[in-house]
């Protein structure tokens, strides 16, 4: 037998372990945008996904889609403006937002995955009823007068309820849903909603035994820059209080935080730019990033 073979058996041993604490588990997966535009690895993603299906995982994919949004409002001349790093969504802004998340992309990334060999679906959180969303509020303190004043980001949205029956029921027919972050209100208002929002709502909604949110950093750094690879929710809530958690990493602790909250056994930050990030992460004893546990 040779070395390769060998090394081959070696792997698929090892994984043994993971591949039975995942069996018929539900694995929510965030997809960031940053590589989507990258062919190579939108169809090694594709794969990754599919083999989870197939060795009976249950993953739903949340995708993001700025560098698309972006791209095609250049193309139609809408100039973008961004408060606290978000989209400030009015009404034409918020139809092409819809067009690009819930048409291209979605579809792109569902086909990346059943070209790989399992069945994937694209809805948006629109389908079905899944994301009940309200109009999303954010305040901030005037540096001259020192008033509290509330920001007007137009048709940005929060989830506000996930009814998750549409998930289950794709999940239960060995379908893989790719879903868009878009969400409805109660008066049939369209919001458009960070996709890590999303991803951390509907994980908890379906009791996911894993958020893997895949980004394009290490994981959360220590005061000494080192990755750090485990840390409970105490602990990363001191860490933002102490301010080594800051800027972009924030919003990312806070959606695996409020994860983990709602039942999910653990959320992780991920190196989406490392090859195979998500099957490194669930089936190896080493991992690609920074893990979050109640």
């Amino acid at each position: 037998m040779t070395d390769d073979a060998l090394d081959q058996m070696a792997i698929l041993a090892g994984a043994l372990p993971f591949l039975k604490r995942y069996d018929d588990q539900i694995v929510v997966v965030k997809y960031g945008g940053h590589a989507m535009g990258e062919e190579d690895a939108a169809l090694r993603f594709g794969r990754d996904i599919a083999l989870l299906e197939q060795v009976g995982v249950n993953p739903v994919v949340v995708h993001g889609g700025g560098p698309q949004i972006n791209a095609m409002l250049k193309r139609l001349g809408v100039k973008s403006n961004f408060v606290q790093g978000l989209r400030v969504t009015d009404e034409e802004m918020l139809d092409v937002v819809e067009m690009v998340l819930a048409g291209p992309v979605n579809k792109q990334v569902a086909s990346a995955i059943t070209r790989a060999g399992a069945i994937a679906v694209g809805i948006s959180g629109k389908d079905g009823g899944l994301i009940q969303a309200r109009k999303l509020t954010r305040t901030y303190r005037d540096p001259d007068s020192h008033i509290e004043k509330v920001l007007d980001l137009g048709f940005v949205g929060e989830p506000e309820h996930v009814d998750p029956r549409v998930l289950k029921l794709l999940i239960g027919a060995d379908i893989v849903p790719v879903v868009a972050p878009v969400g409805v209100g109660a008066d049939g208002q369209t919001y458009n909603i960070n996709a890590d929002t999303v991803a951390g709502a509907i994980a908890g909604a379906l009791g996911a035994e894993r958020l893997l949110m895949l980004t394009d950093v290490r994981g959360v750094l220590g005061p000494d820059g080192q990755l750090i690879p485990e840390m409970t929710v105490a602990e990363v809530k001191a860490g933002i209080e102490a301010g080594w958690i800051s800027a972009g990493m924030i919003p990312k602790v806070e959606t695996c935080i409020y994860a983990v909250e709602r039942g999910v056994k653990a959320a992780v930050i991920v190196d989406g730019r490392v090859p195979h990030a998500v099957l490194l992460e669930l089936f190896t004893g080493q991992g690609a990033g920074t893990l979050i546990r109640a």
